[in-house]
């Protein structure tokens, strides 16, 4: 029996974009999943689009602490104050990660707004999460500019180029090695145990994007990769226990 982490889904509360996913929701999918723990964080870009997000998440993680896990979701240019929201996440509300949405943000992955970030996340020992998939803003070659940009922080490529861009997020995963591969609303089980196989499965998270995602359906993508019994493990939730462990503390 493995204890599984679910490293992406989302609550959020939100009227204005019709975005009504309070941590209920999520809890519900996740024991409908059979998975213990998951990562969570809103749909809007802190402190831009909403000044209270970060309480937001805090909050619910405050709920529910044997089963959520916080990251930040937020906006780089809003510059000093980005950094400093960050810096107060991780050191004095517990948070465990950093998540960018570049569409979202208007804000290309190597810009410098958005490396200054990612060099804080490095070194607070926390990830940053990209969407990463098929727009414009999004692609894999892009952000594996902010990797070679940051060789000092983890970065996770958040649905691992999404339905037509899988081929060129393992391209990068493999030339560097901070780079992550995450699971989650990409279609192709086959894709899962080939980035095994080329990049090792040390690297490779399971993730949902519920509740946009059943999380369910999630979990049962992976199985049909059809992974020895140790990489399963890794992937679904060793490889991401590692991570938290990692995470700086006051």
């Amino acid at each position: 029996m493995v204890d599984i982490i679910d490293s992406h889904t989302h609550v959020d509360n939100f009227e204005a974009y019709g975005w009504i996913d309070p941590p209920e929701k999520i809890i519900d999918l996740l024991d409908e999943a059979k998975i213990q723990k998951a990562v969570i964080m809103t749909y809007c870009d802190v402190p831009v689009l909403k000044e209270d997000g970060l309480s937001y998440i805090a909050e619910a993680v405050k709920k529910f602490p044997d089963r959520l896990i916080g990251y930040a979701r937020l906006h780089p240019q809003a510059k000093a104050k980005a950094i400093r929201l960050l810096e107060e996440a991780v050191l004095d509300m517990n948070f465990k990660g950093l998540k960018f949405h570049s569409e979202s943000i208007s804000t290309h992955p190597y810009h410098e707004a958005s490396l200054a970030m990612i060099r804080k996340a490095g070194e607070l020992n926390i990830p940053t999460l990209f969407h990463c998939g098929d727009e414009s803003m999004s692609l894999p070659l892009q952000i594996a500019k902010a990797a070679e940009s940051c060789p000092d922080s983890k970065i996770i490529l958040g649905h691992m180029g999404g339905y037509f861009h899988v081929d060129d997020a393992l391209l990068v995963a493999e030339k560097y090695e901070n780079i992550y591969l995450e699971t989650s609303a990409m279609p192709y089980p086959d894709k899962i145990k080939e980035a095994v196989k080329r990049i090792g499965a040390e690297r490779v998270l399971f993730a949902s994007d519920g509740p946009g995602c059943n999380p369910d359906l999630e979990v049962k993508k992976i199985k049909f990769a059809d992974l020895s019994e140790k990489d399963y493990k890794l992937v679904m939730s060793e490889n991401f226990a590692q991570i938290l462990e990692r995470v700086k503390r006051r």
